[in-house]
């Protein structure tokens, strides 16, 4: 079974080549197809992974930097995989844990499966109280709204099913690609499952880009995708 790795990039240089040797190193345990995204970074990143062409399958070349949201859903036109995972360049998330996420796909037919980071023993860096409070807010709201009981709907694991994912018909460009995923998904009938991984946090003196006002936003669109879309 092949499984297609997405990585959006955008101003990773001090991480990129780690986590692009982390993925590429799963290659020995599992049939992957790593696709990166540059989201048109104004610092090294693009070079790095020019230089570093052996690491990966595909390279898309972003001319103008779009968002997150935007390079997983122009990466999709190069996915050949029968299931897609979403792996952020920051090293927050450590493929070792593909393990995990991968389990339920190979026996027990999922669907979906989130890499959750507030459940299991794994290891996670204490950071954000705020981040965390948030994210359980948004957590809780959208079980109440779908009946599902995610532990973690804004964790960056998200493995799906291509075809479903495709399916969506995506349109967020920016981190509120979460909640649309996860919302869409939600209205379908579909096999859930939740993994638990670990997590590296950073701070945002080492790059942390999620902002308060992602947050905001994210709350607006779980009401959006529940109630006018």
């Amino acid at each position: 079974m092949k499984i297609s790795i997405i990585i959006p990039v955008y101003n990773e240089e001090r991480y990129i080549l780690e986590i692009l040797k982390r993925v590429n190193s799963q290659k020995k345990n599992y049939d992957l197809e790593i696709i990166v995204n540059d989201d048109a970074s104004t610092d090294n990143s693009l070079k790095i992974l020019k230089e570093n062409h052996h690491l990966y399958d595909k390279l898309i070349e972003g001319k103008v930097n779009k968002g997150k949201g935007y390079a997983i859903i122009s990466a999709l036109n190069y996915v050949n995989g029968e299931y897609l995972l979403i792996q952020d360049a920051d090293l927050e998330y450590n493929p070792k844990d593909y393990s995990q996420l991968f389990s339920p796909i190979l026996k027990l037919d999922a669907d979906v499966v989130y890499g959750s980071r507030f459940q299991g023993s794994d290891p996670k860096r204490i950071l954000y109280f705020k981040n965390r409070f948030a994210n359980f807010i948004l957590s809780l709201l959208v079980s109440i709204l779908t009946n599902i009981n995610f532990s973690d709907v804004e964790t960056g694991y998200k493995l799906i099913k291509t075809n479903i994912l495709k399916s969506l018909k995506l349109t967020e460009k920016t981190f509120a690609i979460e909640i649309e995923i996860t919302m869409k998904l939600a209205k379908q009938n579909l096999k859930f499952y939740e993994v638990g991984i670990s997590y590296n946090g950073r701070t945002y003196e080492e790059g942390k880009k999620i902002m308060f006002k992602d947050g905001l936003i994210a709350l607006y669109k779980i009401f959006y995708y529940k109630f006018f879309n």
